[in-house]
């Protein structure tokens, strides 16, 4: 996500900075649109700022505390679930390039789709209990939506510690794991995927190595994170998870 400073509103509308990728994702957002999903609308480009429509509700630090209540695990996975299942029938135009590079030509396996790639509880819009969007697809892109649900369920279950859960995500007491990705799954509608914790660990080493590339050339935030020793912190979350047992 671009840091906080790189974002601004003005009334109806967010400015953001545009990146290699937004062709891309301006494309799918008008895909999303026209399809009713509650998603950001286009606005224009300015300088070197892509315009947004803003969604009224809460997003950022506040989803977290929205999934910890098991109605609202269910409600962010059933979410997932809608944004997939409104996404199957896009086909990004030829040539598209993504935050993770350019496209394949020939898909990696029938029922790859456009992942949102970052479906963590920040990027939903909430009002009360209720999701009415999700922001920031910054790092959208064609892959298996297992990957998206890997990426959900690492905050979801949420693959930290306990002491992490209790004191920073919004727990009253250590969670129930397995419990919470079974309840997850249920929701998005599929069993637990086999072997799930080296799923999980699989699109953690593939975040790093996103965020790693982006660094390597000057993209903000990023630059900053690796600098500041962000992919030690997301090396200790992949050897945590490769370690967890369910």
């Amino acid at each position: 996500m671009p840091g906080p400073a790189r974002i601004r509103r003005t009334s109806d509308v967010v400015r953001r900075p545009l990146g290699f990728w937004s062709p891309a994702v301006h494309q799918l957002l008008g895909y999303l649109q026209d399809a009713g999903f509650p998603a950001p609308r286009v606005v224009g480009t300015e300088d070197h700022d892509e315009l947004l429509s803003w969604i009224d509700g809460e997003s950022g630090a506040h989803g977290w505390s929205r999934i910890v209540p098991e109605a609202g695990l269910r409600r962010w996975a059933s979410f997932l679930r809608q944004y997939h299942d409104t996404v199957a029938g896009y086909r990004p135009p030829p040539g598209s390039v993504w935050s993770a590079g350019p496209a394949r030509d020939q898909p990696e396996g029938a029922g790859e789709i456009v992942c949102h790639g970052d479906f963590g509880p920040w990027n939903g819009v909430w009002r009360g209990e209720q999701i009415v969007g999700l922001i920031d697809f910054d790092h959208a892109g064609p892959a298996s939506p297992l990957f998206d649900v890997a990426y959900a369920l690492e905050y979801a279950a949420p693959f930290r510690d306990d002491e992490e859960c209790v004191r920073w995500l919004r727990y009253g007491e250590p969670p129930d794991r397995r419990w919470r990705i079974e309840v997850f799954c249920d929701a998005y509608g599929i069993g637990v995927p086999a072997g799930v914790v080296e799923r999980v660990a699989e699109q953690q080493r593939l975040v790093l190595q996103r965020c790693a590339a982006l660094a390597r050339r000057g993209i903000e935030p990023q630059a900053t994170w690796v600098h500041d020793g962000y992919l030690d912190t997301v090396r200790a979350r992949i050897r945590w998870t490769e370690a967890l047992r369910l």
